[in-house]
């Protein structure tokens, strides 16, 4: 399994209350599962395909609000995000002066599709895409050979939260003042455990919460808006290994950008799956 493990953390997200947790245990299972994935897939044969999809993000912010990240928020996260992948500057580069450059070139479309994998476990796929049409024949391929069901609009994504997340490093500071400095910032829940801090706030407070902490503490490992699960799916392992294979062939599309799930399996049987990677 190629694919990082993106959107699948599950501890419930507040969006009124700081939740202070050293190690939680769902919370820390799942961030323990998804750095492990980040930097397998960093060394893996899935990078020319990554930096393809990041390159798409960047060429259409550039497209559509300018070739200045500080005037155009999109653009700076999509860098942010190329950056923490370690997407070559040359490439960061070339995309955003395709963008602007104001010829001809591909029209993209956002389009996310929602729908439920084995086990009912929710599924939210988010693309973009050149081509509507193929786009959804074969998201809707890609879920029925995986045992899911393709829904309409809405048909899940109430069981999510739309918020933002920035993460930290954990010997970036120690978690009392990583909770101090987000709670100042305007986060909503701040989670710290022995690999990173982890910051959620409400996605219309998201550009102001990062700003500051990144003139605190730096740019982030991770940043970006996030389907934050208010429901999860237990699975076993045999549904576990099923929802992952799904995953993996979705962000095995060239117009998947991002799939988030909602489903929450043990640590011992994460253990065990990651074990054979």
């Amino acid at each position: 399994m190629k694919s990082l493990l993106k959107g699948l953390k599950t501890i419930l997200y507040s969006p009124h209350l700081i939740n202070r947790k050293k190690v939680g245990k769902s919370m820390a299972g799942h961030s323990k599962w998804a750095n492990i994935k980040h930097r397998k897939g960093r060394a893996d044969a899935v990078r020319a395909k990554l930096f393809s999809k990041l390159g798409r993000e960047i060429y259409v912010a550039a497209k559509l609000g300018g070739g200045d990240p500080d005037m155009n928020p999109r653009l700076r996260l999509a860098i942010a995000t190329a950056r923490g992948q370690s997407m070559p500057k040359d490439g960061i580069e070339k995309n955003i002066q395709k963008g602007i450059g104001g010829g001809e070139g591909e029209e993209y479309e956002e389009i996310r599709y929602e729908g439920y994998g084995p086990g009912g476990v929710a599924v939210i796929v988010e693309c973009l895409s050149d081509n509507r049409n193929r786009t959804a024949a074969e998201v809707r391929s890609i879920f029925a050979k995986g045992n899911g069901n393709l829904g309409e609009t809405g048909s899940v994504n109430f069981m999510f939260d739309r918020c933002g997340e920035i993460a930290y490093p954990a010997d970036k500071t120690g978690a009392d003042d990583m909770f101090e400095a987000a709670l100042d910032a305007g986060a909503s829940d701040v989670e710290s455990d022995d690999e990173q801090h982890q910051i959620l706030c409400e996605a219309d407070d998201f550009a102001a919460v990062r700003d500051a902490l990144e003139a605190k503490y730096g740019e982030p490992e991770r940043q970006g808006l996030i389907w934050k699960p208010n429901v999860t799916s237990e699975v076993d392992e045999d549904g576990a290994r099923a929802i992952l294979r799904l995953v993996d062939a979705l962000e095995d599309s060239d117009d998947v950008q991002h799939v988030t799930t909602n489903f929450e399996a043990p640590d011992d049987v994460m253990e065990k799956i990651m074990a054979e990677e």
